[in-house]
């Protein structure tokens, strides 16, 4: 988040980023994986959400880390040089009690999650959704965590009044949200990654009438099967080995408040069924109870599929598509609504000026030319990152070599008449030069910051013939 809790920012998705960002810089987190591609990779996407993060190869490396340091998360691979990651959990607890644990799990070997769970791991990963889900599960550890050591936190403060677009059609979106807002039929919020569809569902809760009663929100795409209905249903202690006490359901959390679905075209479709069960008469029975759980619950879903088209491929139930669907709004791209790309920008840059504690002055009008021609195909949360980049490279304002040279790339090239690709090297050039630069050579940070491979930056410093 670019501000504090007492000012957020309400434009884009943020379930992607930490829901604690005023003390992301205590949080510790080891990376305990062999793999040095996997292990640097897993540490390069979580730096990049403003944690401190460690890492280990192997067991007796990382029991010396945890006993001389502490962490709040640790993440262990399974197959480890001297030991079973499974096994590992009861020794990480030993050195760091009081440390969320998620396993990495190797490819569809879904039997070690679950006995990492029986053993006492927050969570499990397969690999090869690392990308995906990484984040967001840190993000509900952390805030495990936090939990356990008795810390509170300020509750962010959404409202219509700072969604930022003055153009039509997001005009027109706001107005819809608005109008549904004071009811309790369910909501459909559709539309691309990054257009800001949970900023919207609280928005829209915090509008209604139960707004003194919580939101909770979850991105179905986060768990697998099994843990996602654990997680919205709960259950009674001895419903399974290691269910040692009662484990109160999302929807028992949210009851009189909303419920936020977030990727609901992601949810299994045996779950979908429960989920309808719920939604039709208002009742669940918990995994290991005898007796209905009784909830009032308003329901916000959210997804970037086309779940019409889900239906046809038998992914997603219709008859939950039509309870979910009552009232649906679709957040349009933002490509779609140029006119409030500088509004965004701008507000964008100064926020992480002030963090890089930077004096930025502003965009030359060929840098704000080019983000409004730009297609954004990951949209607010894009043009975020983009300006957190220049916000870094830049002098005193973001000029053309500042921004990623992938923008550059999807632009320049078709509004130059003559030498484009003559021209278009000699910028990319100039942008790797001044990144190396800014990193004091350091190719490694150098490849982070422009989001290319390392062997790539190699091979470009070695065609453009880049001294440092």
């Amino acid at each position: 988040m670019l501000f504090s809790h007492e000012k957020p920012y309400l434009c884009g998705d943020n379930t992607t980023q930490p829901k604690n960002p005023t003390t992301n810089d205590m949080v510790q987190i080891l990376i305990i994986d062999d793999e040095d591609p996997i292990r640097n990779l897993l540490a390069r996407i979580i730096e990049l959400e403003g944690y401190k993060v460690w890492k280990a190869a192997d067991c007796q490396s990382a029991l010396k880390q945890m006993n001389a340091q502490h962490f709040d998360v640790v993440l262990c691979d399974v197959f480890l040089p001297d030991g079973n990651g499974v096994d590992f959990i009861f020794d990480i607890k030993k050195a760091a009690p009081d440390a969320a644990i998620i396993l990495l799990t190797a490819h569809g070997n879904i039997a070690d999650g679950v006995q990492a769970i029986k053993n006492g791991a927050f969570d499990y990963i397969t690999k090869g959704d690392d990308n995906k889900k990484i984040i967001p599960t840190i993000n509900r550890a952390v805030e495990e965590v936090e939990k356990r050591k008795g810390k509170k936190t300020a509750p962010v403060s959404y409202s219509f009044d700072s969604i930022i677009g003055a153009s039509p059609i997001m005009q027109q979106v706001i107005s819809l949200a608005k109008k549904v807002a004071d009811t309790d039929v369910p909501v459909l919020l559709t539309g691309e990654t990054g257009t800001g569809k949970e900023v919207f569902a609280h928005a829209i809760h915090n509008a209604s009438s139960r707004r003194s009663h919580p939101i909770v929100a979850i991105n179905c795409s986060a768990f697998s099967k099994d843990l996602l209905e654990s997680e919205l249903f709960g259950y009674k202690a001895g419903a399974f080995t290691g269910a040692l006490k009662d484990k109160k359901g999302l929807f028992e959390e949210a009851n009189h408040g909303t419920l936020f679905l977030d990727e609901i075209g992601e949810m299994s479709f045996d779950l979908q069924a429960r989920l309808l069960r719920v939604l039709e008469s208002g009742e669940y029975i918990k995994v290991g109870d005898t007796k209905p759980t009784k909830v009032d619950v308003r329901i916000i879903s959210a997804t970037n599929r086309d779940l019409k088209r889900e239906i046809d491929k038998e992914n997603f139930r219709q008859d939950l598509f039509f309870r979910l669907s009552v009232f649906q709004i679709t957040l349009p791209p933002l490509r779609e609504r140029a006119v409030d790309i500088e509004c965004l920008a701008d507000l964008f840059l100064q926020g992480f000026a002030a963090k890089l504690k930077k004096n930025i002055s502003g965009m030359t009008p060929e840098v704000l030319a080019l983000l409004k021609k730009a297609e954004w195909k990951g949209n607010v949360r894009e043009l975020r990152n983009v300006m957190e980049r220049s916000a870094i490279v830049c002098d005193d304002s973001v000029t053309l070599e500042d921004l990623p040279v992938e923008l550059q790339n999807e632009i320049i090239p078709h509004e130059t008449d003559n030498n484009d690709d003559f021209e278009l090297a000699v910028i990319e050039k100039k942008h790797i030069t001044k990144v190396l630069q800014y990193t004091n050579g350091n190719k490694t940070e150098t490849a982070r910051l422009l989001k290319i491979g390392l062997a790539t930056l190699y091979r470009k410093i070695e065609a453009y013939h880049i001294v440092i």
